[in-house]
């Protein structure tokens, strides 16, 4: 049971306070009182140092889309591994994979790689501002996009903070500079009024409107139609850029959440799933907006390196990742999401606690609330759901189940029907228990 003093991960972690500060490398992975150390996976499950067994619904933050140690993207790894890992080169690898996500994205006709999602969205903001010529971007309120400055702004106010008639642009990380706040507009999700009247107020200095479809740390509720196709049709109007994060909705379809909601964007940020389990990061777009990478005509407009940008190993990984990603593939995701959330939210009703799942596909995120949940501040938790937050968690955990400390659950394709009963069997325990606190 989780937790306990004797354990090996609670040695581990007073071994890493030494060498890491608070004892871990990633905000994201740490808990109290302490976090809990992976040896191995395999398939859809997690194995820790004390040899306890989870089925993973965190799959690393939604990136292993086929779980653990999937052998098509093991003999596709090691066999590039066996040619060499990275180049002062560029390699065929990268072609093959930036023409496959240029087949399945209809806005993208050419794609530049990095390293993560954090940098994927800061090329995009920079690629934005080196094509119109403008200073300033806007983005949702309490929407993530990585640790870039300008990103992270607005991240995670406070009720105090919100401003009386439109949200207020604050400081994520203590020491941000004034001048970046002011060069953000925030703007409320899915509140399609309130965003196209902020956007034409800026719409002069505005390079970029930035959303992400279906926002995590805004709780994971999916945009309306009508709220991307309002962005759409503004940002044509004042000469802005419309920029979609993906770097996690991605994994809803075969083309993306853009394939769902049929809005193409200007600019497109992937990530996660694209690395079939490596680090990776991807730009795409229209050909002229990616023109400022060219480098063709001299200094291009917006240089960028990378010394792993575009690895092969990160290439041909992902490439055997996308390529089991076909429209079945998503199908049987689709079905599993579907059962993982309508089970979820039968065991609220029968145990009588308030709340319930949102999400789409593969995803889901279990909320504490009996209101409708749409946007940042309709999911920001009160106490008393924190507190039923917390304990469902520990439940959930101590039943076999990994899921995010913020409720989001990620489905992977190796789960099966019996996985999928044993995570709402598990969850429906886990509720018994918070009704019962």
């Amino acid at each position: 049971m989780y937790p306990d003093s004797s354990s090996s991960s609670q040695r581990m972690y007073d071994r890493a306070l030494s060498s890491l500060p608070g004892g871990n490398t990633r905000t994201t992975v740490f808990m109290k009182p302490y976090p809990i150390y992976a040896a191995r996976g395999e398939g859809c499950r997690v194995f820790d140092v004390d040899g306890n067994e989870f089925i993973d619904c965190i799959n690393n933050f939604t990136s292993q889309i086929h779980g653990h140690a999937h052998p098509a993207l093991i003999k596709a790894a090691t066999e590039q591994l066996a040619l060499g890992s990275a180049f002062g080169l560029p390699t065929e690898s990268e072609i093959e994979l930036a023409e496959l996500l240029a087949a399945r994205l209809p806005s993208v006709d050419q794609v530049r790689f990095a390293n993560s999602g954090t940098e994927a969205v800061m090329m995009a903001l920079k690629a934005a501002r080196a094509f119109t010529g403008r200073p300033k971007i806007a983005k949702c309120e309490g929407a993530y996009h990585g640790s870039y400055d300008y990103a992270e702004v607005s991240l995670d106010p406070t009720p105090e903070a919100w401003g009386r008639n439109a949200p207020v642009s604050v400081a994520y990380a203590r020491g941000t500079p004034d001048n970046v706040l002011a060069d953000v507009v925030t703007i409320p999700f899915n509140d399609a009024e309130a965003a196209v009247s902020l956007i034409r107020e800026h719409g002069a200095e505005l390079a970029c409107v930035l959303v992400d479809p279906m926002p995590n740390r805004a709780g994971l509720a999916p945009a309306d139609k009508t709220y991307l196709e309002a962005l759409r049709m503004v940002t044509r109007e004042v000469g802005a850029l419309l920029v979609f994060d993906e770097v996690i909705t991605f994994r809803l379809g075969f083309r993306g959440a853009q394939g769902l909601w049929n809005v193409d964007p200007d600019l497109t940020t992937l990530g996660k799933i694209i690395g079939g389990g490596f680090p990776v990061g991807a730009i795409g777009g229209h050909r002229d907006v990616m023109a400022v990478f060219d480098p063709r005509p001299g200094k291009p407009a917006l240089p960028h390196g990378g010394t792993f940008s575009a690895n092969p190993v990160t290439m041909r990984a992902g490439l055997a990742a996308m390529r089991l990603l076909d429209a079945a593939a998503f199908a049987r995701l689709d079905t599993m999401g579907e059962a993982v959330r309508s089970g979820i939210d039968t065991a609220f009703r029968h145990h009588g606690v308030p709340g319930g799942t949102v999400g789409l596909g593969s995803l889901l995120k279990i909320h504490f609330a009996d209101r409708p949940i749409r946007d940042y501040r309709s999911a920001y938790l009160t106490e008393q759901e924190a507190q039923r937050q917390a304990v469902f968690n520990r439940a959930l955990l101590n039943r076999g189940v990994l899921a995010a400390g913020y409720g989001l659950m990620a489905l992977s394709t190796p789960m099966t029907d019996a996985d999928i009963d044993a995570i709402i069997e598990a969850a429906s325990g886990a509720l018994k228990e918070v009704s019962a606190s």
